[in-house]
């Protein structure tokens, strides 16, 4: 699959504005990965205190990006969505390493693929980038569960 449009996005993730970091499904292969984008523009809220006069998007929304290209991800593989009654938390997350900082006018694209999943436990080797340039890379661990 390829392009998918936001209402997908909304329809994988119960993330809403403004906590939603995901704009783009540029591509993704069920069972396997996902390369997702998010347009970081300066209207963006945080920037007002991270930080006044040097704007720089903080690395926790990066990692959380990360864990929600993996959300939808892990989402359209088991074929649920949240309307199912299921949800994944962020549950951990392991080797994070930090390259670059994100800027205003950045494109961040997201690649997550499956390292494994045990119980409703999922695990996802994530890489965020900007212009083929590595900003951060991770270990991310969601959990699947019933609400």
């Amino acid at each position: 699959m390829t392009d998918l449009s936001i209402d997908t996005i909304l329809k994988h993730l119960p993330h809403r504005y403004p906590f939603l970091f995901i704009d783009k499904v540029v591509s993704i292969e069920k069972g396997k990965k996902i390369h997702a984008q998010k347009n970081v523009s300066i209207n963006e809220p945080f920037f007002q205190g991270h930080f006044p006069n040097k704007p720089v998007m903080p690395g926790v929304l990066i990692l959380e990006a990360m864990a929600q290209a993996s959300g939808i991800l892990g989402f359209m593989t088991m074929e649920k969505t949240p309307d199912d009654g299921s949800i994944y938390y962020f549950a951990g997350v392991d080797k994070v390493r930090f390259k670059r900082p994100v800027n205003p006018g950045d494109i961040v694209d997201f690649n997550a693929s499956i390292i494994s999943e045990k119980r409703g436990i999922w695990k996802f080797d994530c890489r965020a980038e900007v212009g083929g340039e590595l900003v951060c890379e991770a270990v991310v661990l969601c959990a699947d569960r019933s609400i």
